[in-house]
């Protein structure tokens, strides 16, 4: 893998993981382009590491309160929120992992997040703001994160369009997920890390992972702070328009056996 190949996988991951489009999705894609199909765990833990690094820097107020308190409020719903996705990612984490490397799912799945995301942008009226998120919001909104552990099911798109399902304001709902994303990635990245003193992760040179994990990270934090922003007065429907587009090609690719 050369370094520019790196910086487009960091650039694609940064935007992607916290864009409602599907990092997984996009990283599947982008790897196959390059015929890089077997450059897997170790490239995907850098970046994920990459993206994790944005979010601690923006939220580091945030973390350091959870800190302090850790059975305040914040620290519950993190942890309420998270439940679904450790409890599917344990039980079903091999079946999930041999649908992501196939990519035979993705062009539907991406399909879904547009659906999706479509149908939470029709909601207008929610007023929640951060400090009025229930532990029940929190589980509803984890709910939807656990079903991102499919590849091109995007879980900052879920996690978003759950928020907004229970009336969370719009800027609301892109905080909370983003601080969501917090334990989730960090949960991955940890996951990960027996496997890769395994032996079973693949070569690649210490320059390309340093220029991918920083691209990721630079990408990452830009995306966070420019999505809280948009979301607040754009529509999520022109990123549900782009996962139909893309989902609709990859099937097609696909079906005529070129992808």
């Amino acid at each position: 893998m050369s370094k520019i190949e790196a910086f487009i996988l960091g650039v694609i991951q940064g935007f992607t993981e916290f864009l409602p489009i599907s990092s997984t999705g996009h990283l599947y894609l982008g790897r196959h382009l390059f015929g890089l199909d077997e450059a897997g765990l170790l490239l995907d833990t850098m970046l994920h590491t990459g993206t994790l690094l944005a979010v601690l820097v923006i939220y580091k107020d945030e973390l350091l309160d959870v800190l302090k308190n850790p059975l305040g409020k914040t620290a519950k719903l993190l942890v309420i929120g998270t439940i679904p996705a450790v409890v599917v990612g344990v039980l079903f984490n091999d079946f999930f992992d041999s649908i992501s490397k196939s990519g035979l799912t993705i062009g539907w799945e991406f399909l879904v997040t547009g659906i999706i995301l479509w149908m939470a942008d029709g909601i207008r009226n929610g007023r929640k703001k951060m400090n009025q998120i229930t532990y029940g919001d929190a589980l509803f909104i984890g709910v939807f994160q656990s079903a991102a552990i499919m590849p091109a099911l995007s879980r900052s798109g879920l996690t978003i369009a759950a928020a907004l399902f229970r009336k969370l304001d719009r800027e609301t709902a892109a905080y909370f997920s983003f601080l969501l994303s917090i334990p989730a990635i960090a949960g991955g990245v940890v996951y990960k890390v027996p496997e890769l003193f395994s032996g079973a992760s693949e070569v690649i040179s210490l320059g390309s992972l340093m220029v991918a994990t920083v691209a990721s990270a630079l990408c990452g934090y830009v995306a966070v702070v420019w999505m809280i922003q948009f979301l607040q007065k754009k529509s999520l429907k022109v990123f549900a328009v782009y996962v139909w587009i893309l989902g609709l090609a990859v099937l097609v690719l696909q079906f005529t056996g070129i992808f």
